[in-house]
């Protein structure tokens, strides 16, 4: 047995997709709260669709109220900031060299950021670890 036509388009369209909206201004890197988002009926497309993946991320950029969350405005909270005092390690087969470092960049666990050796002023590159420590390799 054929549905007819009519029918199919009129309940398809019953299913709409939703995007998340701004409830409130939303400053860069401030944490995105519960309370700071809602679902609007409305679809737009390239923004996120599920509260789930934005709550508890770090705004990128200021989002203003009735704006949607687009893909790219967020991403993991940042634990290491600018000018912060960070701990570098070097780990190459047995040796490990644990030194005071200064971060050149900001960045969340696993970025890849600039810190400055304290002692040498040396520049490297590193990544964030879990403990909020840098691990570089050369």
């Amino acid at each position: 047995m054929r549905l007819p036509l009519a029918f199919f388009l009129c309940f398809c369209s019953a299913a709409q997709a939703e995007t998340v909206v701004a409830t409130r201004t939303i400053r860069a890197q401030q944490i995105i709260s519960a309370d700071a988002v809602r679902l609007d009926p409305a679809q737009v497309p390239g923004a996120y669709d599920s509260l789930e993946k934005v709550i508890g991320l770090e705004a990128l950029y200021a989002v203003y109220p009735g704006r949607a969350l687009m893909v790219g405005t967020v991403a993991e909270p940042a634990v290491i900031d600018r000018n912060q005092v960070v701990e570098i390690i070097y780990n190459q087969g047995g040796l490990r060299i644990a030194t005071e470092g200064r971060a050149l960049g900001r960045g969340a666990v696993g970025d890849r950021i600039r810190v400055m050796n304290v002692s040498s002023r040396t520049t490297l590159f590193g990544t964030i670890a879990e403990d909020g420590t840098v691990l570089v390799a050369q």
